[in-house]
C-alpha cells in the first residue's frame, strides 16, 4: 500500500529551493507572474514526487522574512522537511529563522538539500557543511543526511531522491497513524475555478474525505459539502492524510474562506478565543517574554493577534525556558491538545518561540487560578487519566461529552479512561435525562457544595431567627449554576454527610439556628399564647407588633419562627393562626361533612362563626392543602381529610 506524506521547503531567499523542486519533479512551483519576474517566491507553490511507493505532496515556502507568514501557512502538516542551504551564500538569517520555527512546530524528520554546488570550489562545500552541522546540532536535523546538488547541472538529484525516500521511510508512525482520525485540512489557498465555484487547497493533516461528504468550515462553523476532489491535478473520490488536496465546496464564495479557515468533520472543532499553551521561549531572544506581550499567535494556516499572559506570581518566561501560558486572542481559532504553534512578534518582525496546546478552550475564570495553574501542567501529562481528569477539572461546568475530551487530550480511548475515573470518584456523573448526562470533575461538585454551604451561613447571619430557609431561596441566589441538577446533587451530599439538615421543607446548616435573647423568648411564647387564645380572630401580624412595647422589631420573624417550626399555621400572608386551632376548625368540618356532602362559603362561615374575610382565604387554604375539594361554589371533604399543613 502506497504512503501518502507532505515534503516542505525551508531556507532563505535565492537559496534555489523552487529550482530544485523544478529540478526534481518537472513542476515549477512558482505560479504568479509576479514571481517570475522578480526570481523570488512569494506565495505558498505546490509540486509532487512519486519514490516507489511512497508519494510526496510537496509545498515550496518563500524564503523573506516579509513572507514568514506564508512559510508557516505551508510549514502547516508537513511530515518531513528538506532545509535547503546555498554552497556560495551558506548559513543566512531566514535559514536560522526557519530552523527554529521547524523546530518549535515539531517537525521530527528531514534531509539537507546543499544547493548550487557547481558555483563553488570542494573545498569550500566542505567549509559550509561544517557550518550547517553547527546550525542543526542539537536539533531533528543533527544527523540528517546533507546531500550535495546543483539544479542547474542536475548533480547529485537521484542522490537526493534516494535520501527523501529513506528520510520519508523514518517518518513517526504516529502521524500515519492520523489517517483514522476524523478529516481535518488547514485551508492555504481559495480560489474560484469558473463552472465549479469555490475550491481550497491545503495539506489533508488527520482523518479523510469523499466526494458527497457535508464538512465543517472553521471558525466560522458553517457546514458545507464536497462537489469535487483532486489531488495532483487529478480528479479522485477520496483524499486522506498526507496528500495536498483541492477541495471544490459548496455554498460559498472563494473571498468567504480565506486562509486560516480549516475544513473538518462535523462537531469535531470548535472555535475558542483563548488557549492554554505549553511555551518555549527561543533561547536567542535577547530579553525574556514578559506578561501581556502583544503577539501574532499562528496556528495551522491561521494567524491571529492577541497577548500572552502568565501567572501574577511568574509574570516572565526567560529565553530557553518552557512553562505554561494563556493566550488571549482577538479573533478564533480552532484547535486541539498537542497541536504546535508559533508566536511572533509583530515589530520589530522576529519568532518570539512556540509549543503545543494544553487546553483548547475558554476557562472557567477569565484568568487562571492556582489551582488552574497546577491543572494546565496537568494536562501534558503522559498519563490518559491525568490528562482528562485535568481537562475535565478545566472544563468547569459545561456539559462536555466524550468527543470534546478527545480534541480537548488527544486521547482517542477517552470513554474507557472517563469510566475508569468515575469509577474512582474523580468525576461524577449525574444523569439529567434517559438522553442526556452531565459529568463534572469533583472538585467542581464540592465547590458547589462551598457555594451552597456559604449561602447558607449568609442567609443565617441575615435572618437569625429564622429556623432554616426554602430550597428554592438558597439555589435562586446560586443561579449561575447553570443544571438544577448539579444543585440538588450537592444538596443531597452535605445532607448525607450531616453538614445541612432539613426542617420540613427548610434547610439549615448544622449548629445554625435561631438564638433568641431572654426578651425575645419571652415575647416569643406571648405571642404563641395570644394566637392560641383568640382561635381564628387574630390581627394581621403588622398589628400585633404595634401592640408590643419591647422587641417590637423582632415580631415578623418570631412569628416566621414559630410558623417554620410548624406551631403557628400562615392561611395567608396576613394570617397566622395556632395548629390547635385549625385541628380543631378541622374537626368541625368533618362533623359537618358527615351530616350533608357539600358546604359553601356560606355554611362554612355560619358553622364557624366568622365573616367572610376569614371564611374565604381558609377555604382556600383548605383546598390548597387537599382538604377539601372545591367544585364551584360547593366544597366536599377530600379523601379521609388530611390534617397536614405544612
Amino acid at each position: 500500500m502506497s504512503k501518502q506524506f507532505i515534503l516542505g521547503t525551508a531556507g532563505h531567499i535565492d537559496h534555489g529551493k523552487s529550482s530544485l523542486i523544478r529540478a526534481l519533479t518537472g513542476i515549477d512551483p512558482d505560479r504568479l507572474p509576479e514571481e517570475k519576474q522578480r526570481g523570488i517566491t512569494i506565495e505558498l507553490g505546490y509540486a509532487f514526487l512519486d519514490l516507489d511507493d511512497i508519494h510526496l505532496g510537496i509545498v515550496d515556502v518563500p524564503g523573506h522574512e516579509k513572507f514568514i507568514r506564508q512559510m508557516l501557512a505551508g510549514a502547516t502538516g508537513m511530515d518531513l522537511v528538506m532545509l535547503v542551504v546555498a554552497a556560495d551564500d551558506s548559513i543566512k538569517q531566514q535559514t536560522r529563522e526557519h530552523m527554529d520555527i521547524l523546530r518549535l512546530l515539531e517537525i521530527h524528520e528531514g534531509i539537507i538539500a546543499l544547493t548550487k554546488i557547481d558555483l563553488v570550489e570542494p573545498d569550500w562545500l566542505d567549509l559550509v557543511e561544517t557550518e550547517v552541522r553547527e546550525l542543526t546540532q542539537g536539533t531533528f536535523l543533527e544527523d540528517a543526511e546533507i546531500i550535495r546538488v546543483s539544479s542547474k547541472t542536475g548533480a547529485g538529484l537521484d542522490d537526493l531522491r534516494q535520501g527523501l525516500f529513506r528520510a520519508a521511510c523514518r517518518v513517526d508512525a504516529t502521524r500515519r497513524a492520523a489517517e483514522n482520525g476524523p478529516f481535518r485540512m488547514a485551508i492555504d489557498r481559495s480560489f474560484t475555478m469558473e463552472g465549479f465555484g469555490a475550491v481550497v487547497t491545503g495539506s489533508v493533516s488527520s482523518g479523510s474525505v469523499s466526494v458527497g461528504d457535508v464538512v465543517e468550515l472553521q471558525p466560522a462553523q458553517i457546514e458545507v459539502r464536497v462537489r469535487g476532489l483532486q489531488t495532483r491535478d487529478t480528479p479522485v473520490p477520496k483524499v486522506s492524510r498526507g496528500q495536498r488536496a483541492a477541495v471544490n465546496v459548496s455554498g460559498l464564495r472563494h473571498s468567504e474562506i480565506p486562509r486560516g479557515n480549516e475544513l473538518a468533520s462535523v462537531g469535531y472543532l470548535r472555535t475558542t478565543k483563548q488557549a492554554a499553551v505549553d511555551l518555549l521561549v527561543l533561547p536567542s531572544m535577547e530579553r525574556p517574554l514578559k506578561d501581556r506581550t502583544r503577539i501574532r499567535f499562528h496556528i495551522g494556516t491561521a494567524a491571529v493577534p492577541g497577548v500572552i499572559r502568565f501567572p501574577k506570581d511568574n509574570p516572565e518566561l526567560q529565553p530557553g525556558q518552557r512553562r505554561m501560558a494563556m493566550v488571549y486572542l482577538n479573533g478564533p481559532i480552532v484547535a486541539t491538545w498537542g497541536q504546535p504553534f508559533v508566536i511572533r512578534l509583530e515589530s520589530p518582525l522576529r519568532t518570539l518561540g512556540g509549543g503545543r496546546i494544553a487546553f483548547p478552550a475558554h476557562l472557567a475564570t477569565n484568568r487562571p487560578t492556582p489551582r488552574d495553574w497546577q491543572y494546565l501542567e496537568q494536562a501534558m501529562s503522559n498519563d490518559p487519566q491525568l490528562r482528562i481528569s485535568a481537562a475535565a477539572y478545566l472544563a468547569a461546568f459545561s456539559l462536555w461529552q466524550v468527543a470534546d475530551v478527545m480534541r480537548w487530550t488527544g486521547i482517542a480511548e477517552a470513554a474507557a479512561v472517563i469510566d475508569a475515573l468515575i469509577a474512582e470518584g474523580t468525576i461524577v456523573r449525574i444523569p439529567l435525562s434517559k438522553e442526556r448526562t452531565w459529568l463534572l470533575h469533583a472538585e467542581r461538585m464540592s465547590e458547589i457544595r462551598d457555594w451552597i454551604v456559604a449561602q447558607l451561613r449568609k442567609l443565617h447571619q441575615e435572618f437569625p431567627l429564622r429556623l432554616g430557609h426554602v430550597v428554592s431561596e438558597v439555589q435562586s441566589r446560586l443561579h449561575f449554576i447553570p443544571e438544577p441538577e448539579l444543585f440538588h446533587r450537592a444538596l443531597e451530599g452535605l445532607l448525607a454527610d450531616k453538614i445541612v439538615r432539613k426542617v420540613g421543607n427548610l434547610v439549615a446548616l448544622e449548629g445554625f439556628g435561631p438564638k433568641l435573647s431572654r426578651g425575645e423568648t419571652q415575647l416569643y411564647f406571648e405571642l404563641i399564647e395570644k394566637i392560641r387564645g383568640v382561635g381564628l380572630k387574630v390581627d394581621s401580624p403588622k398589628s400585633l407588633a404595634a401592640e408590643v412595647s419591647k422587641n417590637r422589631d423582632s415580631v415578623p420573624q418570631l412569628l416566621k419562627l414559630a410558623v417554620d417550626s410548624g406551631i403557628l399555621i400562615a392561611i395567608s400572608d396576613d394570617w397566622i393562626i395556632h395548629r390547635d386551632t385549625l385541628a380543631a376548625v378541622q374537626e368541625r368540618l368533618r362533623e359537618a361533612f358527615r351530616e350533608q356532602s357539600t358546604l359553601t362559603v356560606s355554611d362554612i362561615r355560619t358553622l364557624l362563626d366568622v365573616s367572610r374575610k376569614y371564611a374565604v382565604p381558609l377555604c382556600e387554604y383548605l383546598d390548597k392543602v387537599n382538604f377539601t375539594i372545591r367544585n364551584g361554589d360547593f366544597r366536599t371533604l377530600a379523601g379521609a381529610g388530611t390534617s397536614e399543613t405544612y
